[in-house]
C-alpha cells in the first residue's frame, strides 16, 4: 500500500501560493543585475558620515572597525545565501525579514526625508530668501516616487540600480577632490584628530561610531534580491556581493579618509555640510558641491524604491490573484492604489517628523544590527548543524555574542542621543535634525 504524500508543514512558503514572491520578486536576474541591486542597497549616501565615525575611533581604530566590519558581512551574506540556497532545495519561499518591515519602512521615509532636504540645498543656494520649506519638497519628491512606484517587480529596477552605482561612485570621487581641495587650500580649516578626553566619554563614542559604521554595511533586504536571480542561485549571489564590495570598500576608505583628514574631530554627520559651512566661503567649487548634491538626490530615489519592494511584496501576497497576469485590471488596479498610497504615508511622515533620523537610529540598532550580524549566523548553525569542534561554528557563535553586546550598545546610544534632541524635535520643522 503506497505511503500518503507527506504534508508540507510550511504550505504558506510554497511560491506557487504566494502573489507577492511570483510577481514582485520574479526570478529572472543575473548575477550583475543582483551586484546592482546589493550596491544600491548597500552603498548609498550613509558613507558621507563615516568622517563623522572616526571622530570616535580615530585613524587606526576606524580602519580596524571598518575592515573588520566589511569582512564580517560579507561573510554574514555568505551564510545567508547559504541557508536560502537551502530553502530553495527543500521546495519553499526564501525566507524573508517581513517581521522587520518596520526597519524598511524606516528607510523609505529616510530616503524621501534626505532626497527633499537635497532639494532644499539646492533651492536655497539658487534663492537665498525663498519661501519655500522643506515640507514642499518632500510633497515634491514624493510624487516622482509615487510615478516610479508603479514599475512592477525588483527585476525591473536593474537599469535603475545600475544607474545608481555610478551616482555613488560620482559623488564620492566628487567629495573625494572636493574633500584634497578644501584641505590644500588656504581657507584649509585646523585640524584635530584627539578623542574625548574622558575615558568613559570615549567609550561612548566609539560604540556610537562602531554602530554607525554596522549600520552603513546594513542590509535589511538581502533574501529579497537573492529571490529576483534566476535559479541556481548562490554562485550568482557571491558574484553579486563581490561586485558590491569592491564598490563598498573603494568609496567607503576614500570617503572615510579624505573627510577626517580634512575636518578631523569637527566633521560633520554630512560631510557635504562640512563642506558647505554657515559661516566663512565655501571650501570647494559650487558647481562641484551642486553636482554631488544632484548625484546624492538621484540615488536617494533608486534606494526608497529598492527598500519599497518588501512593502509591495506583502501587499501582493494579500491583494494580488497569482492565477492571474501581473498586469491584469484584477492586479493593476489594487498595485496603483496601495502602492501610491504608502509611498503618500511615506513622504507625509517625513514631512512630518524631520527629525526621523534619531527615530531610525534606534530603530535601525534594534533591527539591523541583529539581521546583518546575528541571524545568519544562527541560522545557518541552525540549518546545517555545524560540530562544535569545527572553526566554522566557533566564529559564527563568537560573533553572535559580540555582536549581540554592540546592539545593545548601539540601542543605548541611539535612545540617549534620542533623549537628547527631543528639546529641537518640531513637527514639519524646515530643518532636518542632525
Amino acid at each position: 500500500m503506497a505511503e500518503p504524500p507527506e504534508r508540507d508543514p510550511f504550505p504558506e512558503f510554497r511560491l506557487d501560493s504566494d502573489a507577492g514572491a511570483t510577481f514582485v520578486l520574479e526570478s529572472k536576474g543575473k548575477w550583475w543585475h543582483a551586484g546592482f541591486h546589493l550596491t544600491t542597497a548597500i552603498v548609498g549616501p550613509t558613507i558621507l558620515t563615516l568622517p563623522y565615525a572616526f571622530r570616535g575611533l580615530g585613524w587606526g581604530l576606524g580602519f580596524l572597525c571598518l575592515t573588520v566590519l566589511g569582512c564580517v558581512t560579507f561573510y554574514s551574506y555568505y551564510l545567508m545565501s547559504k541557508v536560502l540556497e537551502h530553502c530553495e532545495k527543500a521546495g519553499r519561499r526564501h525566507i524573508r525579514f517581513r517581521e522587520l518591515a518596520a526597519d524598511v519602512l524606516g528607510v523609505g521615509i529616510g530616503a524621501i526625508l534626505l532626497a527633499g532636504e537635497c532639494l532644499k540645498i539646492m533651492y536655497e543656494n539658487l534663492s537665498p530668501n525663498g519661501s519655500l520649506k522643506l515640507y514642499e519638497f518632500i510633497a515634491m519628491v514624493t510624487v516622482v516616487m509615487i510615478v516610479l512606484s508603479q514599475l512592477p517587480s525588483f527585476h525591473s529596477l536593474r537599469h535603475i540600480n545600475f544607474a545608481s552605482l555610478i551616482l555613488c561612485l560620482g559623488y564620492t570621487f566628487l567629495m573625494v577632490g572636493a574633500c584634497i581641495n578644501a584641505g590644500l587650500s588656504k581657507n584649509a580649516p585646523p585640524r584635530d584628530y584627539s578623542l574625548d578626553h574622558s575615558g568613559s566619554s570615549r567609550v561612548f563614542s566609539a560604540f556610537t561610531s562602531i554602530s554607525i559604521i554596522a549600520a552603513i554595511f546594513g542590509n535589511g533586504i538581502l533574501p529579497e534580491i537573492q529571490a529576483t536571480l534566476a535559479p541556481p542561485a548562490t554562485r550568482k549571489m557571491v558574484k553579486g556581493l563581490l561586485m558590491c564590495y569592491t564598490v563598498a570598500f573603494l568609496t567607503f576608505y576614500s570617503a572615510a579618509v579624505s573627510g577626517y583628514w580634512v575636518f578631523g574631530n569637527k566633521s560633520n554627520s554630512n560631510i557635504l555640510k562640512s563642506l558647505m559651512p554657515d559661516e566663512g566661503p565655501s571650501l570647494a567649487p559650487t558647481i562641484v558641491l551642486g553636482l554631488a548634491v544632484v548625484f546624492v538626490l538621484l540615488q536617494l530615489l533608486a534606494i526608497g524604491l529598492v527598500y519599497s519592494q518588501v512593502a509591495y511584496e506583502i501587499m501582493e501576497k494579500q491583494s494580488a490573484d497569482v492565477k492571474q497576469g501581473m498586469f491584469s485590471k484584477r492586479n493593476l488596479i489594487p498595485r496603483l492604489i496601495l502602492r501610491s498610497l504608502y509611498v503618500i504615508f511615506c513622504g507625509f511622515m517625513a514631512a512630518m517628523l524631520p527629525f526621523f533620523g534619531d527615530i531610525s537610529g534606534v530603530v535601525g540598532a534594534i533591527g539591523f544590527i541583529p539581521l546583518d550580524f546575528i541571524l545568519p549566523m544562527l541560522l545557518y548553525n541552525t540549518t546545517y548543524k555545524p560540530s562544535r569542534s569545527t572553526l566554522t561554528y566557533w566564529i559564527n557563535l563568537s560573533i553572535i555574542i559580540v555582536f549581540t553586546g554592540v546592539g545593545i550598545m548601539g540601542s543605548f546610544s541611539s535612545i540617549r542621543k534620542l533623549v537628547l534632541d527631543a528639546n529641537k524635535f518640531k513637527l514639519f520643522s524646515s530643518d532636518v535634525v542632525d
